[in-house]
């Protein structure tokens, strides 16, 4: 009577077979362009009003996988400059650098930014300790 009654449980319980998955999810993440990138980063710098917003949005902006337009490098220095944080202005430098390529890349974004590195009065950490 024992063994009837657990055939008869075990016929009465419904199988549960896995599946496999045969189709890939696919994923509708939107990819930007570098130029919305580059006018969504000089927007968010116009706008920073406190040091906190400026190194958070350069944390951001650097953690992508490309080097950032000039523009954003002006805007971030402006915005550096706005809140009296020469250091964060300095580190920037340091950024582009650590993103390039190569050197000559970084020489390029340097030329580029020599009138802004003017007006604003930055130098790079390389100027700063070459005495």
């Amino acid at each position: 009577m024992r063994s009837q009654m657990i055939s008869t449980l075990l016929r009465a319980r419904p199988v549960l077979r896995a599946t496999p998955a045969l189709t890939r999810p696919s994923s509708t993440a939107h990819q930007e362009t570098f130029e919305s990138f580059t006018e969504r980063y000089v927007s968010f710098f116009q706008q920073a009003q406190d040091l906190f917003e400026v190194q958070r949005g350069l944390n951001n902006c650097f953690a992508h996988d490309l080097v950032p337009a000039p523009a954003v490098i002006e805007s971030a220095l402006r915005a550096a400059r706005r809140v009296n944080d020469y250091s964060t202005a300095v580190r920037i430098f340091e950024g582009v650098r650590e993103k390039v390529e190569n050197k000559n890349q970084y020489e390029a974004y340097l030329e580029e930014l020599k009138p802004v590195r003017e007006e604003l009065g930055i130098e790079t950490k390389e100027e700063l300790f070459s005495s």
